[in-house]
């Protein structure tokens, strides 16, 4: 865990002849906001013209019912923000607008990360058109409204797909017409969803869930989805190569999402056997960090048959450690954000599970916390192997030289974090649990394979770790 890595971006789009589709999209961003706390937004069209409100926070922050009742229409999509590309602020909030000709404009929202922007910058510089200042999805937006003035939304998106070198899940709509369109190694995850005779595309099946619709299928790698009056219909841009990021099931993802055919939190589950299978040891007591790792803890003691128990309790009202990246107030929020349950710790041999260790920061602050309860002994356990590569693909991990995995030998971190042991997950291990096989995923994090191309960033990579 050690300082949480920042998630991507939530994205959640809604069709429907006769539905008030931002009412919908609402509650929708309020299910993926595990998936981004910096900002907020809804585009809406009435068929006429496109509405827009975001802002800065969470999904509960930006959004009043005078927000709701101004959003009018009956197709939407909206975004949850953390940035992955650009600053923190407003500024860069989604719904990105783009003006195509005085009465037709774009709305667009992106999940994942271009890790290099170097051929839409030449694209965009050829057309005159300053790319100073701005992110990754507002180069894809321009892009894409380039085209547009020439066409339809969806000839647009097909001639500017091949510009878009990195990752990506977009909405797209005009005043009239939705399009989802995902990366060809499928990367972000990104579902279909049917409702009442419309259409719902979703980041996750939990947020299809709030809003009652029937999860259909994912959308596949390399497909665009056009979704308009006349119905449904896909195109397979590229072709696909399925590629899911593997951390969507070891942290990202809600557990109860449904990715590539598998519950989540049964996965979860399976990290935590696996990891109780590969290491036998006698403990009094397994508690998890929470939340992320609770399913993975399950797991373990269904496992080990040593007993689980909530040691840590989480203030649910406490936003994650990122929200505040200042050293000093960090170390305070751990303790603002988790408290050890003395009575079950304490004079314990105490199994801690976590997801992973990304610094190692937080995690040294929690084996604290638990031995100054009054823990005999302290064993860490991590359901997922050492973290050695940085993620380019919407996941802001930090640069390679600050994972402590990547400069340190296992035993180094236990002694940095002051366990009495620590244990990660087997490469094999983790792909075991998943139960699929290993080359849906892109595991990067663990052995440095990207799938998709870092251009001009690849030179911050080092193989010798």
């Amino acid at each position: 865990m050690g300082t949480r890595i920042k998630e991507k971006c939530g994205i959640f789009g809604v069709y429907g002849q006769g539905f008030e589709a931002a009412r919908l999209v609402h509650p929708g961003l309020w299910a993926l906001q595990h998936r981004g706390q910096e900002s907020s937004g809804i585009a809406s069209s009435d068929g006429k013209k496109i509405y827009l409100h975001k802002g800065m926070g969470l999904v509960a922050h930006v959004f009043e019912e005078k927000d709701l009742k101004y959003l009018k229409g009956y197709l939407a999509v909206g975004h949850n923000r953390y940035s992955t590309s650009g600053d923190s602020k407003v500024s860069h909030a989604q719904p990105i607008l783009e003006k195509i000709s005085p009465f037709r404009y774009i709305a667009l929202v992106h999940n994942g990360n271009l890790p290099s922007v170097k051929i839409l910058q030449e694209f965009l510089k050829d057309k005159k058109i300053p790319t100073r200042g701005l992110n990754d999805s507002e180069m894809i937006a321009k892009a894409i409204a380039v085209y547009a003035k020439e066409g339809s939304l969806e000839d647009a998106i097909k001639k500017a797909y091949s510009l878009f070198t990195g990752v990506f899940c977009l909405l797209v709509m005009d005043n009239k017409k939705m399009i989802a369109v995902r990366d060809s190694f499928g990367i972000r995850p990104l579902s279909l969803g049917k409702l009442n005779g419309g259409f719902i595309i979703a980041s996750e099946t939990c947020a299809l869930d709030i809003v009652g619709a029937k999860f259909v299928r994912e959308v596949k790698p390399g497909e665009m989805i056009v979704i308009d009056d006349k119905g449904l219909v896909s195109y397979q841009i590229e072709k696909g190569t399925q590629k899911l990021d593997v951390f969507e099931f070891v942290y990202f993802a809600r557990p109860d999402s449904i990715i590539l055919g598998q519950s989540v939190d049964a996965v979860r589950q399976n990290l935590g056997k696996e990891l109780a299978k590969e290491n036998n040891i006698k403990a009094d007591v397994v508690i998890p960090v929470p939340d992320s790792a609770i399913s993975a803890a399950i797991g373990f003691s269904k496992e080990s048959g040593i007993p689980f128990e909530m040691g840590l309790i989480k203030n649910r009202y406490i936003h994650r450690t990122f929200i505040s990246p200042e050293a000093h107030t960090r170390q305070k929020i751990v303790q603002l954000k988790l408290n050890p349950m003395r009575h079950v710790i304490e004079g314990k041999k105490v199994i801690v599970i976590d997801d992973s260790i990304v610094r190692g920061t937080t995690s040294k602050q929690i084996i604290k916390m638990i031995k100054d309860a009054g823990a005999k002994e302290v064993h860490l356990f991590v359901s997922s192997p050492p973290m050695k590569f940085p993620d380019f693909y919407g996941i802001d991990t930090p640069d390679q030289k600050e994972l402590v995995a990547a400069v340190k030998t296992i035993e180094q971190i236990g002694k940095e974090l002051g366990v009495d042991s620590l244990h990660y997950l087997s490469y094999k291990g983790l792909i075991k649990a998943t139960g699929l096989p290993e080359d849906v995923f892109c595991v990067a994090c663990f052995n440095g394979d990207y799938p998709v191309s870092l251009g001009e960033r690849s030179k911050e990579i080092s193989y010798e770790v």
